[in-house]
């Protein structure tokens, strides 16, 4: 592990601290499943993705440090060093952004954990339309994946402050069985992409459901 990837992991686990604590604090998070996140080595967590908190509540819940790929829009004034402190990557959605899979891909190297939302932004949080991103992180690294949902974020709105959930209210955030994205047989082409990115998909709407019957939402 070189400096970088050490300060960035150190910097992680400072941001999970200070997710358990806002989080935890702000609301009541109820998570299940979390001893499914493998304890050692690389997992990457795909999250749904329909509020501006489910990164945030990911990292407070997670069981390990979460290093999340986030768009570059979000580094902006203060927040740029913020994130950047807390071990978390910048990356251009409007095409290749090279630096960000190295640090990604460097990330899952070095055993850690990269949270990714499939979708690419905040949307419907269904997983109906994934990107090939998460698929070629999976294919790359090996590295198993861990669906995760957070669910009950757009139920309604604080009348305080009205971008986020009302304070104290439940949230619930739940951790699927680890799975491989590929078929076995290491290869990496583009068919081999495509074929992962559809076993995943299966995967993570599968589990929402689940998630959804379980909880309620």
């Amino acid at each position: 592990m070189t400096d970088a990837s050490a300060r960035s992991a150190r910097g992680a686990a400072v941001g999970r601290g200070i997710g358990i604590g806002l989080m935890y604090g702000l609301w009541r998070p109820r998570v299940l499943g979390s001893w499914r996140v493998p304890a050692t080595g690389p997992v990457i967590l795909a999250v749904n993705h329909t509020h501006g908190i489910d990164g945030p509540m990911l990292m407070g819940t997670a069981p390990r440090p979460v290093h999340f790929l986030i768009k570059k829009e979000a580094f902006v004034g203060p927040l740029d060093p913020f994130l950047r402190g807390i071990g978390q990557l910048k990356v251009d959605r409007h095409g290749v952004d090279r630096n960000a899979i190295t640090d990604a891909l460097g990330v899952l190297g070095d055993g850690g954990v990269l949270g990714i939302f499939p979708e690419g932004t905040r949307g419907e949080g269904d997983f109906a339309s994934l990107r090939a991103g998460l698929a070629y992180f999976a294919l790359r690294s090996r590295a198993p994946i861990v669906p995760v949902a957070v669910l009950g974020s757009t139920r309604s709105r604080s009348r305080l402050i009205s971008a986020v959930p009302p304070l104290r209210s439940r949230i619930d955030v739940v951790f699927g069985d680890p799975f491989e994205a590929g078929d076995g047989s290491g290869r990496r082409t583009r068919k081999a992409l495509d074929d992962a990115t559809v076993r995943i998909q299966e995967r993570l709407t599968a589990h929402l459901a689940g998630a959804r019957r379980l909880t309620g939402h």
